[in-house]
C-alpha cells in the first residue's frame, strides 16, 4: 500500500510502513522539486543538485512508504547549519518531507524510522539536530522523540535563528 493515489499528489494519506532506502536519480531528481509555503520555504530543495545528492558523502537517503518517495533523511554534515561549532560527540541528522505532506503527522514517524536506521549504520553515542527556532511543529516533535536542546545561534548566512538538540543513544 503506497501514500499517495499518484508520486505528485498528496490529498490521500495511507501509510503502511515507513522505512529508508538508497537514494535513486529519479528520487534526487524529485526532491530537486520540492518546495515549502512561507514560512517553511527556508527548506526548499528546488535549485539543489541531484548529483550532490546522491554522493554518499552527501548522506542522503530515500524515506519511502510502500514504493513512493515521502520524504528524505540525511546523516552528517548536511544537517548543520554554518554559525554553530559543530563536534564529533553527535552524529548530524537531517530530513523533510515532501512539502504536500507537511503538518498531517508523518514527521514522527519518519524521524523515528531514520533515527533506527542511523542508529544500525552508524551507531552513533548520539544524534544532533538544527531546527529554524521557528519552527515550533518540528521542536515539539523532535523533543518528543528525546532531543534536549544545547544551544541557540544565528546563522552566519543570514542571520535566522537556530536550535541545536542532542539526543544521547545507549
Amino acid at each position: 500500500m503506497g501514500l499517495t493515489s499518484s508520486p505528485h499528489d498528496d490529498s490521500t494519506v495511507l501509510v503502511a510502513e515507513m522505512r529508508i532506502a538508497p537514494l535513486t536519480r529519479e528520487h534526487a531528481l524529485d526532491i530537486c522539486t520540492w518546495h515549502y509555503d512561507a514560512p517553511y520555504e527556508c527548506y526548499d530543495m528546488t535549485g539543489s543538485d541531484p548529483d550532490w545528492l546522491m554522493e554518499p558523502e552527501s548522506g542522503f537517503h530515500a524515506v519511502l512508504a510502500g514504493d513512493e518517495l515521502i520524504g528524505f533523511r540525511s546523516f552528517g554534515p548536511d544537517g548543520q547549519v554554518p554559525g554553530w561549532t559543530y563536534d564529533d560527540t553527535a552524529l548530524d541528522t537531517g530530513g523533510g518531507l515532501r512539502p504536500g505532506l507537511v503538518g498531517r503527522g508523518l514527521g514522527r514517524r519518519a524521524i523515528s524510522t531514520g533515527l533506527a536506521f542511523g542508529r544500525a549504520q552508524f551507531v552513533p553515542a548520539a544524534f544532533r539536530v538544527t531546527v529554524a527556532t521557528f519552527n515550533l511543529r518540528a521542536l515539539r516533535t523532535v523533543e518528543s522523540l528525546g532531543f534536549r536542546r544545547i544551544g541557540q545561534f544565528r546563522a552566519t548566512t543570514d542571520g535566522s535563528s537556530f536550535e541545536v538538540l542532542v539526543r544521547p543513544e545507549e
